[in-house]
């Protein structure tokens, strides 16, 4: 079923329509700049392929301005001397405004991304605002620890306690999938902590980020602490990651970038943390409840066209259910509407790019010569815009090049098990832990598969969602460190110790 394919740009506010004619610029040291060179790249519609605004490219100069920027706003008083209950309503008020241009946020995005409408507003934007406000919160909680210390020499009495201090200079690097959301969980700790950032987004998806530097701007940060530079990985990114002033780095995309980041950061030995690819398991018992169980797997996969880090991309089903929740997921896809973000019939919208549409209808051609059956989808979707339509193969092999590599997009691979040991193997059996989904009634099959998969989250009879309050990250080779959670914050922090001898 096929909805508008190109969106309909008469249905854009005012204020979208706006911002999309501005050339945006870069934010540095709280000013709106051009590129140093003059340089500017597009910002393609997914939906129709075509240009809708134009941003400036910052290039290794521009880098070296924010990164001085957001060094000077560090050793500030206006910023280190901030109290942590400030950078707190600080942080509460860039949730407050992110909430009150909900409607227009979500338009940039749909436009800039490909994503449905509904999907733009209602989750990422409002949970944007959410991570927001609840990681903003630790603010006021940061605190170190006493020890009780036994001096190593008669008659000395000492003292001995903890401190934790931001780490300094972040830069983080987040990709095209959910931009706002991915920038409000590497901005909402690095602050929180009181470190300064220069942020650099997906040169395919810079308009959210750049309109949340606005807000930003309007809830009263500093100049230097939040900097945008946007451009293209090879160039602004690297030079983003090489840079000696910068002490740490955030990286959430796919395994090959966060391998290449990671080498470049040994140089200078800056932290990293790394939310990289996944291959994420979806595990249906035969005691799961089946009707739901085929409701969410296919959401799993086949929401924001499967261009979700923990998207349910392989389906490992009892044998004997596998017949009919298979059979149930791909009437599922059959059913879904194809379209525009903008247009409020769709349920699945365009890839995010030309390359990406590539990449993903290259891996359906691989699946199949490799002995997949495609029983949903699978063929190319005539449009202007970047559509691949829901996809179902079965007949894979553990070894399939479908199974064992990334392909984020609306393609789902499915296998049937025979028992728990079985599927735990085949669920550990890629280079990726990032997350997986188990449907069970049974309390023991839970507990028991719980412990045994290899990956930083585990889902149980429910989609796996983000919260604010708990921590993502993965095993393997899906990264190190998290987003989200307390546990967020502590990746900006340093550990000092500091002992006082007292008599």
């Amino acid at each position: 079923m096929v909805a508008s394919l190109a969106n309909d740009f008469g249905q854009l506010r005012g204020d979208v329509r706006n911002y999309l004619d501005c050339e945006r610029r870069l934010l540095i040291g709280g000013e709106w700049v051009p590129a140093s060179s003059g340089a500017t790249f597009p910002v393609i519609d997914p939906s129709s392929g075509k240009e809708i605004a134009r941003v400036a490219e910052a290039g290794a100069a521009d880098v070296d301005a924010a990164v001085a920027a957001a060094r000077k706003a560090f050793e500030d008083p206006a910023w280190r001397g901030m109290a942590p209950e400030a950078r707190e309503r600080l942080l509460w008020r860039l949730a407050d405004l992110v909430e009150q241009n909900a409607d227009e946020l979500g338009q940039i995005e749909t436009v800039d991304n490909g994503m449905l409408g509904f999907v733009a507003r209602n989750l990422n934007v409002m949970g944007a605002a959410g991570a927001i406000r609840s990681i903003g919160g630790w603010s006021s909680k940061i605190f170190g620890k006493t020890a009780d210390i036994v001096a190593p020499f008669p008659g000395a009495e000492c003292f001995g306690y903890t401190v934790k201090e931001p780490v300094g200079v972040v830069g983080a690097i987040i990709p095209w999938n959910v931009p706002l959301m991915l920038a409000s969980w590497k901005l909402a700790p690095a602050l929180a902590a009181g470190c300064t950032v220069v942020l650099k987004p997906a040169e395919q998806t810079p308009l959210s980020a750049l309109r949340l530097g606005e807000l930003a701007v309007e809830a009263g940060f500093p100049p230097g602490v939040i900097n945008i530079v946007t451009g293209y990985g090879e160039t602004a990114g690297a030079a983003l990651v090489e840079h000696p002033a910068v002490d740490k780095i955030s990286f959430t995309g796919s395994t090959v970038t966060g391998k290449l980041i990671n080498r470049a950061a040994t140089e200078t030995v800056k932290r990293v943390t790394l939310e990289l690819g996944g291959k994420s398991p979806t595990i249906v018992f035969d005691d799961a409840d089946i009707e739901t169980a085929i409701g969410g797997a296919a959401d799993s996969i086949f929401f924001n066209a499967g261009q979700v880090c923990v998207a349910g991309s392989r389906l490992y089903v009892q044998r004997r259910r596998f017949d009919e929740v298979v059979s149930g997921v791909a009437d599922h896809a059959n059913r879904l509407r194809l379209g525009a973000g903008l247009d409020p019939e769709s349920q699945l919208g365009p890839l995010v790019s030309h390359d990406q549409q590539q990449r993903v209808s290259g891996y359906i051609r691989v699946g199949t010569e490799e002995g997949a059956e495609v029983i949903a989808g699978g063929k190319p979707v005539d449009a202007d815009g970047y559509y691949v339509p829901p996809t179902v193969l079965v007949n894979t092999k553990p070894t399939s090049t479908v199974v064992q590599e990334e392909i984020f997009g609306p393609v789902l691979v499915a296998m049937p098990f025979d028992d728990i040991d079985e599927v735990v193997a085949q669920a550990n059996s890629t280079i990726y832990g990032l997350a997986a989904t188990v449907w069970s009634n049974n309390l023991s099959t839970v507990h028991r598969i719980v412990r045994r998969l290899r990956c930083g989250k585990v889902s149980v009879n429910t989609g796996g969602f983000p919260h604010a309050t708990l921590p993502e990250g993965g095993f393997k080779q899906s990264g190190f460190g998290r987003d989200l959670g307390y546990e967020s914050v502590l990746g900006y922090l340093e550990n000092k110790s500091v002992l006082i001898r007292l008599q």
